[in-house]
């Protein structure tokens, strides 16, 4: 199967600056812009410079200082946006003047108060006075997913003739669904004049939940170039998000016959870098880089996880930049995980002895939802105290056996099963068939 080179544009910088709380100052748009180098982006699209003198200086600075990727500027389609963005371009290895125009009913009418004719003819100038300046220029029809079709390929066929070299199609409130996306796409393929010579990119929003699965349908239909985000950050409910773009092609290759230039154990870092820039929290369950992506809880699938990690995870954490993927305690948790996490802190238990550790440990578990090492280890003295008490054969010996210090490793890290036999935690699966401990893992 012949596979794609699909173009990465990250509008970090631009458009997910633009989301409310991220906005970076010169210096930490710098750190981005390296990270997004390392991570292999084509493009960067660096800010607005006629937003503001900070926006301007931070393009020309990234634009001086990143050499490898495509550095962009985003302008509206009049002269002193354009003529500022390539004043703050004009010293980059490989410059690009991004130029936009709104085509929608709704937007010319009550955004622009212009007309159809006007909208082209203003598209068309802006499109040929970048090209005067810059070689490489991207247009971009806002609100294209809401814009009569027709009228839409007229606009393209302008800004195509007028010498632009991407146009990038985007579904700017994230109204669109995939198969719609997908069917527009391959129309401006089919209708748009020049069109071989020109690379269709895909910038979509995430109202609906469905920007990356707009993303991906375009790409089916022909689009070369992506719009994303790091974590999706953006106006509104966010851009597609790129760490999900990326690790869908990825993981779905039989599927998606596209490749990236992305080095994907560069995401995690990249991801956790604009966290503490910008202090917005990526949510827990968020795909690929949220905390939760690589964690389990419940028995079963910690179960699952302790005997083969593919049992429950479809790519490993290293291969975004996450360490390792983490076994929680708390109430879901079953002996299994119990077991091997008591052995990696030193504790070793026949089965009986186990039941009445996971006994107490579930109580515990109930009260504070996820149970800390230091929680396990007052439970274990708890009932070491308790045996020594009572004095009795029955309970769980006051002396017990430390595992050997190769397993004293950090809970994200599961035990093979030498290890396990090392520890003696073999003794487990031994006298249960293998249904009785599937269950007894739960």
């Amino acid at each position: 199967m012949d596979r794609a080179r699909i173009a990465v544009f990250d509008t970090t910088l631009r458009d997910g600056e633009q989301s409310p709380g991220c906005s970076m100052n010169m210096r930490e748009k710098m750190r981005i812009a390296r990270q997004l180098d390392r991570l292999g982006v084509d493009v960067i699209e660096a800010g607005f410079p006629i937003a503001s003198d900070g926006d301007f200086e931070a393009v020309q600075a990234i634009a001086a200082a990143v050499r490898r990727p495509v550095i962009a500027a985003l302008a509206r389609c009049c002269t002193p946006d354009i003529e500022r963005a390539w004043e703050a371009l004009k010293g980059a290895a490989r410059p690009r003047i991004h130029t936009f125009l709104a085509t929608s009913d709704i937007h010319l009418k009550h955004k622009l108060k212009i007309t159809r004719e006007q909208c082209i003819e203003q598209a068309a100038s802006a499109v040929r006075l970048a090209k005067s300046l810059c070689p490489d220029v991207q247009f971009s029809p806002e609100d294209a997913t809401r814009t009569d079709r027709d009228f839409l390929i007229e606009v393209l066929n302008a800004v195509v003739a007028a010498g632009a070299t991407t146009l990038n199609i985007p579904d700017t409130v994230g109204y669109t669904l995939p198969d719609e996306f997908r069917e527009l796409i391959t129309m401006i393929r089919q209708r748009v004049r020049g069109i071989e010579n020109v690379t269709i990119a895909a910038h979509c929003h995430n109202d609906l939940g469905l920007a990356v699965a707009n993303t991906l349908a375009a790409l089916h239909a022909g689009a070369r170039q992506v719009e994303c985000t790091i974590n999706g950050i953006g106006e509104r409910a966010g851009n597609a998000s790129l760490e999900e773009i990326v690790m869908a092609m990825r993981v779905r290759a039989d599927r998606c016959p596209f490749d990236t230039g992305i080095v994907s154990e560069q995401l995690y870092p990249a991801s956790q870098l604009l966290s503490d820039i910008t202090k917005v929290s990526v949510q827990p369950n968020k795909a690929i880089t949220g905390r939760n992506a690589f964690a389990h809880e419940a028995g079963i699938h910690q179960d699952g996880m302790l005997k083969n990690p593919l049992t429950y995870e479809i790519m490993t954490p290293q291969s975004v930049g996450v360490p390792d993927s983490r076994l929680v305690l708390g109430k879901h948790s079953g002996r299994h995980a119990l077991a091997i996490r008591c052995a990696q802190l030193g504790y070793e238990f026949e089965r009986r002895e186990l039941d009445e550790v996971y006994r107490r440990f579930v109580v515990v578990a109930d009260r504070i939802k996820t149970v800390q090492d230091s929680d396990l280890l007052g439970l274990i003295r708890e009932l070491r105290e308790h045996a020594a008490r009572n004095a009795s054969s029955e309970a769980i010996p006051s002396t017990i056996a430390a595992a050997p210090s190769g397993a004293m490793r950090p809970f994200p890290m599961p035990l093979h099963p030498a290890q396990e036999a090392g520890l003696g935690l073999s003794s487990v699966h031994e006298h249960h068939g293998e249904q009785e401990d599937y269950l007894w893992g739960v």
